[in-house]
């Protein structure tokens, strides 16, 4: 006598199977159709056999690794460069002096630093295109995985709504059945081999659908976000025009003769950096930032190793010192 813990244990290792020519025909009393999928069948049947239920879990848990790898990349290449420079300028309360002595700073790193943040840009840059790739990848290995049933599948599940109940089939229960077939062999009395034909229930698959149904409609989003971002990125990058009217919403800057002289001079990576700066820096400062590099760019040329801030001026009690001496 067959028992239950060793039947499901069985099934549950050697995977269970439907078969395609019972999938879209109606099932119940009087039809021979125990459920969709699952009916008589002989050696010469196709069958779809199902064994990525065991490795859902694991798959999951690949896939959060994947989507968390570029911002662990990004947070690494970064090195906390943004903080650093920030220099507590986030904060809108602080006093007069303080706020022109960081500001003051900031401007002068940027300044001596200008031309060397390309790579800084180009990082982020491939950061964000590495996310398309996710999104794009992740679709393409869930088809495979699904046995070449994911790319339509949240379309099918639409159109399986809009469809009269009569004469649809539920897209979910074709891609992970509820119910399904198991060919279990074993010794007889006699020595012979017996061959059970077993029926199994997989509960599981009544989550499992909902969570790629939801995994469908999020890999077309993000993949549709990233997309866009990616476009936007590569116009900001491409078009001085763009890259100077942000800078001007964000600062609010008064002269814009100022900016287009700064502009010119701005790399790709410099004005990465200023964005930065920009959603991280309290729009005052920020404001303050920008028109004293811009006269610091527009009044002096700059060389990327030399130019360092002028040093201040001695004061007029040292000089009377110095002549009485």
């Amino acid at each position: 006598m067959l028992k239950d813990k060793v039947v499901n244990t069985y099934c549950w290792i050697h995977t269970t199977f439907t078969l395609p020519r019972h999938i879209h025909r109606g099932y119940g009393r009087g039809t021979g159709v125990v459920y969709p999928g699952v009916g008589p069948h002989t050696d010469s049947d196709s069958r779809v056999y199902h064994a990525y239920y065991q490795w859902v879990p694991f798959v999951l848990f690949l896939q959060g690794l994947m989507f968390y790898a570029p911002h662990w990349l990004w947070k690494t290449w970064e090195g906390g460069k943004l903080d650093s420079i920030v220099m507590g300028l986030s904060l809108p309360v602080m006093s007069k002096d303080e706020r022109r002595e960081k500001i003051h700073l900031l401007a002068d790193y940027l300044h001596t630093s200008i031309h060397y943040h390309n790579f800084y840009a180009i990082k982020f840059f491939l950061c964000e295109l590495l996310n398309l790739g996710n999104s794009l990848f992740n679709m393409w290995f869930m088809n495979k995985f699904l046995g070449g049933m994911f790319f339509t599948y949240g379309i099918d599940v639409l159109y399986f709504t809009e469809t009269n109940q009569e004469e649809r089939t539920d897209p979910m229960i074709v891609v992970f059945p509820r119910v399904t077939k198991c060919t279990f062999n074993m010794y007889g009395p006699s020595g012979s081999i017996e061959t059970h034909d077993l029926m199994c229930v997989l509960a599981l698959n009544i989550i499992n659908e909902k969570i790629y149904v939801f995994l469908w409609f999020w890999f077309v989003i993000l993949a549709g976000i990233s997309t866009l971002a990616l476009i936007y990125r590569l116009l900001v990058f491409c078009i001085p025009a763009i890259r100077c009217g942000l800078l001007q919403k964000r600062a609010r800057l008064r002269f814009k003769n100022g900016l287009d002289a700064m502009s010119k001079k701005l790399q790709v990576g410099d004005f990465f950096l200023l964005y930065l700066l920009s959603k991280n820096v309290e729009l005052l400062s920020f404001s303050t930032l920008m028109e004293e590099l811009s006269s610091r760019l527009a009044n002096r040329p700059v060389h990327p190793d030399l130019e360092l801030s002028a040093p201040p001026p001695i004061p007029e009690r040292f000089h009377l010192m110095n002549e009485n001496a």
